[in-house]
């Protein structure tokens, strides 16, 4: 197992997304950090290095969510899988408004709260990008 993405391979993680980050969806452009690729599944509990592993990710997000595949969710306290941008689709467990990311289903809570989503500098961003139009408004 390696940890090691080409650059190919990151071109191709990158373009998928467009530029996007695959949890929160803010746009590389609006970012102070560059995207990292992460693994949704860890090498470490046995995921690979390949495409359908490997989603663009923003540094807080990144950080918050290490190596875990699941947390408790906040309504039920029960452990629930994270969001997997790879077989999941966004609208489907969050949706947003003024910036604010809200989890509308079990994994969508968990993801939310987990990777600390809605802290105030990284919502301020998504409120300040959504009053411009630069942000997705994906709402149910």
């Amino acid at each position: 197992m390696t940890n090691y993405v080409s650059a190919s391979l990151r071109h191709l993680v990158v373009q998928r997304a467009s530029g996007a980050y695959e949890y929160c969806l803010i746009h590389q452009t609006f970012s102070i950090y560059t995207h990292e690729v992460d693994h949704v599944i860890a090498l470490k509990h046995g995921g690979q290095t390949s495409e359908e592993n490997l989603v663009l990710a923003c540094l807080p997000c990144n950080r918050h969510k290490g190596s875990d595949l699941t947390s408790i969710d906040p309504f039920t306290g029960r452990i629930t899988p994270l969001f997997n941008p790879r077989t999941q689709v966004w609208t489907e467990h969050f949706e947003q408004e003024r910036g604010y990311l809200t989890g509308i289903t079990a994994v969508g809570r968990t993801t939310v709260c987990l990777l600390k989503m809605n802290e105030m500098n990284r919502l301020q961003l998504r409120q300040a990008l959504s009053l411009q139009g630069l942000y997705p408004n994906f709402q149910h």
